[in-house]
């Protein structure tokens, strides 16, 4: 009696990327981080803070003295003001899947933010691409899909101003 054919399995192995703060960051004076992190092509203003498990992308910039918490992703295009709080898990959007799909890719379907001087936004906030004027705040969990231009305390899916500061 013969032995049954025996598939001879092929053992993959993934491509392992570390994360980490890569050569192309500006950093500014006295900047503290909490690693891991995932930091490139940014730049990071005097006195900042950036907690762990955080990413901020190419083409963005922190300004000084803002902070921003665990488990925020920070995409390209956003610019965030001096003295600001982005809570953690925040998520920044540059693609609005404008044509049905995920740009990729294509950057130029991508959006520009930005983030005046003085903002807070809440833990697990969304930020479509928008801009949002001085001394506001977003409340958890909110999602702006418009620009903020009067201060006051933004809330709400889709946000919206709860009361003026």
């Amino acid at each position: 009696m013969s032995k049954p054919h025996m598939q001879t399995k092929t053992i993959n192995k993934p491509l392992f990327i570390e994360s980490g703060i890569r050569a192309d960051v500006v950093f500014g004076v006295n900047v503290k981080i909490v690693q891991p992190v995932n930091l490139y092509g940014c730049t990071i203003g005097d006195n900042s803070f950036i907690g762990p498990f955080v990413e901020i992308q190419k083409n963005v910039t922190i300004g000084k003295s803002t902070k921003v918490q665990s488990h925020a992703f920070i995409c390209e295009l956003v610019t965030i003001g001096d003295n600001c709080f982005v809570g953690h898990g925040v998520m920044f959007v540059n693609d609005l899947f404008s044509d049905g799909a995920p740009a990729g890719g294509d950057q130029s379907k991508w959006k520009a933010t930005q983030i005046g001087n003085h903002v807070s936004i809440g833990s697990n906030a969304t930020i479509l691409p928008v801009n949002i004027c001085d001394r506001t705040v977003i409340g958890a969990g909110a999602v702006v899909t418009k620009d903020i231009s009067e201060p006051g305390v933004y809330a709400g899916n889709p946000a919206i101003m709860i009361r003026p500061l």
